[in-house]
Order: C-alpha cells, then sequence, then structure tokens
C-alpha cells in the first residue's frame, strides 16, 4: 500500500517563516553596545527580505527628509493637515529599541529616529510575538510578492501599441473597401440629427423601384430600414400636415406613398390596409401593426370542475412552469411566461385541470353570465373552449346545447368536454341559420360568429394578403343571419335571462357594429352593459355611416393595447317575442325559420287565405309526374274561349 514514512529519515528543510523572523545573537548584542564597537556579524541563516525604500537611504539622506517633512507638516495652517501628509510604512519592537544592520555590519541610524517619530504619536501597527509587521506584504514570501506584482501591473506598452497598430491597419482596410461611402458616412449621419423636411420621392423614383422590384424581385429586395424610416418621416408629417408638408403636394399623395411602404414592409395587402387606415389613427395603426408580428403570450383557464386555480398553479410550478396570474379580471386565468414541459401534454391538462385558452375567449362567457338551471344554446361552439366554460361557471347544472355546423370539428368539442368533466352538454351538427326550427325557447345564446380573423393575424398571418372585400361582405352577411337566427331563439319571456352575446375575432367594420346595428333595426331587443370594466367602446360614426348610439356599450379589445386577440362583444336584451310587422315582407326566409311547436310564446300572425290558396295549388302542381302536368295544361288551354 505504498512507501511507509520514517520519521528519521526527514529531511530538514531550514528554517520555517517565524524561524526567519528570529533576530541573531549580534542584533540583540548591539542595543546595549554603542555603535560601532560590535564585532563582524555573522552571515545570516536565510537572505534578508528586501526592506522598504525609505530604509534603504543612509542615515544623513534619512534625517534630512525626516526634517523636511516635519518643516512641511508644521507650515501648513490647516488644522487637518496631517491628512495631506504621506503616510509612512513604520516599524517597532514592543520591548526596548530595537537596531538594524546593514548589509556592511553597521547599525542603521535611521531606525532609531523612526522610532522616535513612532513614540511622539504616530499610529502604531500591530506586531506578533517575533517583533515582525503584520502586514501582509511583508508577510508573504518573494513567489507570492512576484505574482502579486503581476496581477496589479497593468498591460505592458507592447502589448498596447500592437493592438494600436492593429485597429488603425483594420480602419485603413475598411476604408479601401468602402471607398467614397466612408466620405458620405457622416453627411447621412449628420442628416439624421438636423431637422429635415420630409420630401416625398419623385414619380421617376417610385417608378424606378417598381421597375426594378418587378424585374430583379430575388435579387434586388426592397431596403426595409430606408422603408422603415420612410414611415416614420412620413408619419411625422401627416401629423402635422399644415406646417411640415412639401409645397405642391397633397395629402393623398403622403397617404399613397405610406399605404405602399407599410404594404412593403409588413406585408400586407393593399385592400387590408385601406381599411385599418380608416379605422385607426396613423401612430395606432403602426402600433397595431408592429403588435400583429409579435405572439399573444399563452393562457390557460382552470376548471373549476375539478380543481382551484391555487393548487394548479402550485402543481405547474413543481413542474417547472414559470406563471402568473392573468388579471384582476379573471379569477380562473393563467399567464404562461416560459415551461420546462410541454403546456399541452402535462399530467394535469390530461386531467382535465385547465384548457389551453386566449384570454379574450375568456370575455364572451363573461358578458353572457350564465346562471344555474339555465338552458343555453352556444351556436357556434368548436373547439369547446366556450361551452366548456359556461358548465363550469353553471357547476354543471341546467343544459348547455354545443351547436356546430363541421362535423369534423365537433369531435374536438367532444374530446375537450369528455377530458374536462363536463356532463350537462348536448353536442348537435345543425345549420345555425335553421336553428329556430331545430329547438327553441333559450335563457341565453352566445354566437361566437365565424369572421375574416383580422383579429387574429399573429396566430395566422395568410389573412394579411388573402382577404378581399368579397370575403368580408361573405362574413358580414353569414353574420346577419345567425344573429337574427340567434335573436329569434331565445325567450323572451324568461325569468333569469332573455340575453344574447354575439362577438367575433375581428376588427372589420362590417362585421361588427354594422351587423349588430341591423339586428337592432330588424328584431326587437336593445343593447344593454358587457359587465367587462375595460375595452375601447364601439363605433357609432364611421365614415359615412352612422350607427345607433347605444353602440357605445359594445367593446373592442386590440391587441396592441390589450395585449389579447383582437376581438368585438356586444349583448342584447330581448324584449320581446314579437317580430316587427315592417320587416316580415322584407324578410319571408326569416319568418319560415320562426319557431312554430317548439316556442308557444313567438307569435306569428296567419297569412291570407288567398296566398295559402295560391301556395296550396303551386305545391300540387310540382307533386304532379311531368306527363300529367303537361296533359292537364294542354286541356286547360283547350278550354279557353278564343278571341275574335
Amino acid at each position: 500500500m505504498g512507501r511507509k514514512l520514517d520519521p528519521s529519515r526527514q529531511e530538514k528543510r531550514g528554517p520555517g517563516r517565524k524561524a526567519r523572523k528570529q533576530r541573531s545573537a549580534e542584533v540583540e548584542l548591539a542595543r546595549f553596545l554603542p555603535p560601532g564597537k560590535c564585532g563582524p556579524p555573522r552571515p545570516a541563516a536565510a537572505p534578508r527580505r528586501p526592506r522598504p525604500p525609505d530604509r534603504r537611504l543612509s542615515p544623513q539622506k534619512a534625517k534630512r527628509a525626516a526634517k523636511a517633512a516635519g518643516q512641511t507638516a508644521h507650515g501648513f495652517s490647516d488644522g487637518n493637515s496631517k491628512w495631506l501628509t504621506p503616510v509612512k510604512a513604520k516599524k517597532t519592537q514592543p520591548k526596548g529599541n530595537h537596531v538594524e544592520l546593514s548589509s556592511d555590519g553597521e547599525v542603521e541610524e535611521g531606525s532609531w529616529e523612526m522610532e522616535e517619530e513612532e513614540e511622539d504619536g504616530s499610529s502604531e501597527e500591530m506586531v506578533d510575538d517575533y517583533g515582525a509587521s503584520s502586514s501582509e506584504e511583508e508577510e508573504l514570501l518573494p513567489i507570492e510578492k512576484a505574482t502579486l506584482k503581476q496581477k496589479q501591473k497593468p498591460e505592458s506598452e507592447d502589448d498596447s501599441e500592437e493592438e494600436d497598430e492593429e485597429e488603425e491597419e483594420a480602419e485603413e482596410a475598411n476604408k479601401q473597401k468602402m471607398g467614397q461611402k466612408d466620405e458620405e458616412g457622416p453627411d447621412l449621419q449628420l442628416n439624421l440629427d438636423i431637422d429635415e423636411q420630409f420630401k416625398l420621392p419623385t414619380s421617376e423614383e417610385i417608378e424606378k423601384e417598381n421597375i426594378l422590384f418587378i424585374l430583379f424581385p430575388p435579387s434586388e429586395p426592397p431596403d426595409l430600414h430606408i422603408i422603415h424610416q420612410r414611415i416614420q418621416g412620413n408619419v411625422e408629417v401627416l401629423q402635422d400636415f399644415g406646417v411640415k408638408r412639401e409645397e405642391g403636394r397633397s395629402r393623398q399623395e403622403y397617404l399613397a406613398l405610406l399605404r405602399r411602404d407599410m404594404a412593403a414592409y409588413y406585408s400586407y395587402s393593399d385592400f387590408l390596409l385601406t381599411k385599418l387606415m380608416d379605422i385607426f389613427p396613423l401612430p395606432e395603426l403602426i402600433n397595431f401593426l408592429e403588435a400583429n408580428e409579435v405572439p399573444r403570450p399563452v393562457t390557460i383557464r382552470t376548471n373549476t370542475l375539478k380543481t382551484r386555480r391555487r393548487d394548479l398553479a402550485q402543481a405547474l410550478i413543481n413542474r417547472g412552469v414559470n406563471l402568473d396570474p392573468l388579471g384582476k379580471w379573471s379569477k380562473t386565468g393563467l399567464v404562461i411566461y416560459d415551461s420546462t414541459v410541454p403546456i399541452g401534454a402535462t399530467p394535469e391538462y390530461l386531467a382535465g385541470h385547465y384548457m389551453l385558452q386566449g384570454a379574450s375567449s375568456l370575455l364572451p362567457v363573461m358578458a353572457l353570465a350564465p346562471q344555474e338551471n339555465e338552458r343555453i344554446l352556444d351556436m357556434c361552439c368548436a373547439p369547446g373552449g366556450k361551452t366548456s366554460y359556461i358548465a363550469q361557471v353553471m357547476k354543471n347544472t341546467g343544459m348547455i346545447l354545443a351547436n356546430d355546423s363541421s362535423a369534423e370539428r365537433l369531435r374536438s368539442v367532444v374530446g375537450n368536454l369528455h377530458r374536462l368533466g363536463v356532463t350537462n352538454a348536448v353536442v348537435s351538427n345543425c345549420d345555425g341559420r335553421q336553428f329556430p326550427k331545430v329547438l327553441g325557447g333559450f335563457d341565453r345564446v352566445l354566437l361566437d360568429a365565424p369572421c375574416s380573423g383580422t383579429g387574429v393575424i399573429s396566430k395566422d398571418p395568410a389573412v394579411k394578403t388573402n382577404k378581399d372585400e368579397k370575403d368580408i361582405l361573405r362574413c358580414s352577411h353569414l353574420q346577419k343571419e345567425l344573429i337574427l337566427s340567434a335573436i329569434d331563439s331565445v325567450n323572451a319571456a324568461s325569468e333569469t335571462g332573455g340575453y344574447i352575446v354575439y362577438c367575433t375575432c375581428s376588427v372589420m367594420v362590417e362585421e361588427n357594429e354594422w351587423v349588430v346595428d341591423y339586428a337592432l333595426k330588424k328584431r326587437n331587443v336593445r343593447l344593454v352593459a358587457t359587465g367587462l370594466d375595460f375595452g375601447k367602446e364601439g363605433f357609432t360614426r364611421f365614415r359615412d355611416r352612422r350607427f345607433h348610439p347605444s353602440l357605445k356599450a359594445t367593446r373592442r379589445f386590440y391587441p396592441h393595447t390589450h395585449n389579447m386577440d383582437g376581438f368585438f362583444i356586444a349583448k342584447f336584451k330581448k324584449f320581446s317575442n314579437a317580430i316587427p310587422q315592417a320587416q316580415k315582407d322584407e324578410e319571408p326566409a326569416v319568418e319560415a325559420a320562426a319557431p312554430s311547436a317548439v316556442l308557444d310564446t313567438v307569435t306569428t300572425e296567419p297569412l291570407p287565405k288567398k296566398k295559402k290558396l295560391d301556395e296550396s295549388k303551386a305545391d300540387k302542381e310540382q307533386k304532379l309526374p311531368q306527363p300529367a302536368l303537361k296533359k292537364k295544361r294542354s286541356l286547360q288551354a283547350q278550354r279557353r274561349p278564343l278571341k275574335a
């Protein structure tokens, strides 16, 4: 197991650190003898440590320095003059006088004088038992002192000169590469400091840019930095157009250039940018476009049917999830900042303790405010987030009819309802426009209508370019049909309900205020407060359109303002089941969709007898086969009298 240590053979390594501090007999004897009478000293056992510079002086020089220091010290009139005198390293002996020998063996007189100065009132340093100072520098070995000096020593002049030469060579190389651009660079930088007016590019420059972009799109893409600077300058001019505009230029020219630059910088279609410029002021439009380039925070909703938000948050934190409460307005929402595990595959998610759901999707259910033991219709329910939220608010009481026109999307609804433990929901696959015929008499209806998706561009960037005027009008027409069906499906005589909530994930006026104003004209409903403390008011006037003043009760939510998806929410209160008489002749299709057998409370006036007879004859003729119908018509023609 290795060699054994023999203490008798241990090599002697000389005196230790404390032994080296002991003085020889000659030094101790010299304290009692006058100077010059002591014999030649024996060589020291160990090499002597280098003394401080002030002790290497000759006795005469030391006396002169002491006298000069005393004179200068007494020459100051300031009471704190001692602070200005440099502190000298001093060494004392605890008992008696101490004499040190020079390298020649002579006693140094400077040490006596230094001891006298210390006795006069200088601050004494701590001294150990062997008379050595306790300062760190004197206790260090020579090797340690050398390493300490190397650390404290700054970089050598050679290294600094080499770095300077390398920097000069790099600058010269850059100047040669850039050529004349380096001479123009300072001028370009000065232009940023000088408040110059923004100048529109000429038509020739615009045509040249368009031609280059068309002919060489991959090789010469547009410079986004220049375009961004031009957008900022253009917006500043348009904000104070009367002062900063260029003479001979109209506002339309500035707006056309701004629209073209924003379409190139943010990759939007010209149609959509025109619509957005009508909705938002220019500074707010820039913020809206920038917010659409950033994804919204990941949010989850606690399923209170199975757990509490406090317990769920603690369980997710233990799994390495960084989260916070969503806000004071929500008691169930949590926002996820980052996670070490996939949020959609944790054991808590699979057990149905929470649902991945956007913050804006919680608002319609909060506005609907469902009560226990009510009958509620979710007309467009996929993927089931709002339906399950309604169920947990109702505590699995009453009945929820979850309807959607897409059978494929209903699969996710069924899966989520089973996972979250919802037991009071019925899933149906029907067209919402025909729903009053299927079933009616609901206490509350939630209509999350299909829309163009201009409020969720951060999730679906394809909306920037694939939407046009026809898509917006098509969605608007469908939404008008659905909202009339939703209103007809509600029982106005309900004791606790009679409310309809209409919401979209769009910011277009044609899909929001226009549809709500249409419903106010066609049905006996009125707008009420949504119950949400935040959000911007809806438009009561937009360009050449004028809407009902009560549209101030609606709420708009924007990504750049509320850090959630763009959303629109309106809440109706139905005060009569009767359909206004003026709208019957204009909308026979909606009349036919009114509930007859299911809703006894809906009052529909009978048609005149003549119209019923005409309809019955037409129905009979349609039921006849084609040959019989031709024969019948020929007999009728024969019976008619011939005109003279």
